[in-house]
């Protein structure tokens, strides 16, 4: 049983984390970063570790609300419009949200001395401990790559890209 949750949830982790990477929907992506870290604590719950995956839960609620509520400032300041492409340089309109979505991203990515570090390297260390094999041990870590790729998309067509996807 823990062995088809612990595939199953790497499946998640990973086709999410490919479905966000060539979405421009600012809130799909964010749904679907939501199912990669789903996944992240159903893989937690596989190998028998209840109380990190709840832990990652809580601190992945925060930072999410947090990314959530910075997604509806921007969809409200740039004309009610939820695709990324034609954002572009808000960094200069919306400076404040700019860093608490950068933060919440950074958070998400899981760099240390952000919330969501403690609960994502704890995760991954102790998967390292198990001995599922390299093939699950290489795709827990592409799933991580993906994050961190998603996310920087993501920011830089909001905030660094030129206005209008150009």
């Amino acid at each position: 049983c823990s062995a088809f949750l612990l595939f199953i949830s790497i499946m998640t982790m990973f086709m999410s984390g490919v479905v966000a990477i060539f979405e421009y929907d600012l809130k799909k992506i964010i749904a679907l970063s939501t199912l990669s870290q789903l996944g992240m604590m159903m893989f937690s719950i596989s190998l028998g570790l209840f109380e990190l995956a709840f832990f990652h839960l809580l601190t992945h609620a925060l930072f999410k609300a947090l990314l959530f509520l910075c997604a509806g400032i921007l969809i409200h300041g740039a004309g009610n419009t939820q695709d990324i492409r034609s954002f572009g340089g808000l960094s200069l309109n919306f400076p404040l949200v700019t860093v608490c979505m950068n933060l919440a991203n950074l958070s998400l990515c899981g760099v240390p001395f952000l919330a969501g570090f403690y609960s994502k390297d704890l995760i991954v260390e102790l998967a390292c401990q198990y001995s599922w094999g390299i093939f699950i041990l290489l795709m827990m870590f592409i799933c991580l790559m993906l994050t961190v790729l998603y996310s920087v998309r993501l920011t830089y067509l909001s905030f660094v890209g030129l206005y209008g996807g150009g």
